[in-house]
């Protein structure tokens, strides 16, 4: 499915960085924050325009514009605005960081971040990587997963995916006959055949693959991963064939899930929005609203509250 992105947050067309820098100031400034003005002015910014502002904080008033935000919000808000303020290579950077250190590793969110970028996408993610943390993203995912998992996720962080729009007819065919062979037509999975395949190939080589699968096997690749797969391999392949079909689709559930039933999981309602406001946000909410009738806003209102909510609420946008 070829979608053109939608963003919901795009550049102010009346952008003036030193008059930005002043008003954040002012907010800061003395007893209490003004909350308000600061969402106001970072929610309505393309991240360009908030790297601006960084330096005219530090021109004006010789101050580091980050270090006074942290200082002065905590929190969930405290969280987004700082996200909002980092490049978004920086930021999902930061996440995967995140998702490594400490105790445990948070594999979904390795998952989700991994397996729905193009190679184009990993080149840049994974340079960064380097230079932020002074490791290869590859050697630290292949420390903290194992097997099969673990094999898929290292190629994906050692740049293997093919560039976005390489199809080729005839190798789908030959790639789902492979696929067939190495799953469903045998006692026991090669599933070297799946990770290597899954890993190097543009989502629009493997929509092509899943569509020659069905032709291949009668069933969809989806019943085949069900039947042939398990534990976080079985997570990761499928996130990737969702992807390869539909990217808002496939995020529109992720905040779906992130929302449904008690409680809310911030940190990836959070991590969603802020890396695909300036993309394709206005696709997913399309998506949301087709999936779920309701809209993506309305829910984000009812599972939120206070600054958070409306810094949020500014990212999704009302139209």
């Amino acid at each position: 499915m070829m979608y053109y992105p939608e963003p919901t947050v795009r550049p102010c067309a009346t952008f003036d960085p030193n008059a930005d820098a002043a008003v954040l100031r002012a907010a800061m400034k003395g007893f209490g924050t003004d909350e308000e003005k600061i969402i106001n002015i970072v929610a309505n910014r393309a991240n360009f325009q908030r790297q601006a502002i960084i330096n005219a904080f530090a021109s004006q008033f010789g101050r580091d514009l980050l270090k006074d935000l942290k200082s002065e919000l905590s929190g969930k808000l405290e969280d987004v605005v700082l996200g909002l303020m980092m490049k978004p290579e920086e930021y999902i950077c930061k996440q995967l960081n995140k998702a490594m250190v400490g105790m445990g590793t948070d594999e979904e969110a390795l998952i989700e971040i991994l397996c729905s970028r193009t190679g184009e996408e990993m080149r840049v993610i994974t340079k960064k990587y380097d230079e932020m943390y002074n490791k290869s993203l590859a050697n630290h995912v292949g420390t903290e997963t194992s097997g099969d998992f673990r094999e898929l996720l290292t190629r994906i962080c050692s740049n293997e995916r093919a560039n976005s729009g390489h199809v080729n007819g005839a190798q789908a065919k030959a790639d789902a006959q492979r696929l067939y062979e190495a799953g469903e037509k045998k006692l026991g999975t090669d599933e070297a055949v799946f990770t290597k395949l899954f890993a190097q190939s543009s989502f629009e080589h493997l929509r092509l693959v899943f569509e020659e699968y069905k032709a291949v096997s009668g069933n969809t690749i989806e019943q085949a991963l069900k039947h042939e797969m398990s534990g976080d391999l079985k997570k990761a392949l499928g996130t990737i064939v969702e992807v390869a079909q539909s990217p808002p689709t496939y995020f529109a559930r992720k905040l779906f899930k992130a929302m449904d039933g008690m409680g809310t999981d911030d940190k990836t309602l959070m991590r969603i929005l802020i890396s695909r406001c300036e993309f394709d946000l206005g696709n997913i909410k399309k998506e949301y609203e087709k999936l779920y009738n309701k809209t993506l806003l309305s829910a984000v209102k009812s599972d939120t509250s206070g600054d958070y909510k409306k810094i949020l609420c500014a990212l999704v946008g009302s139209a």
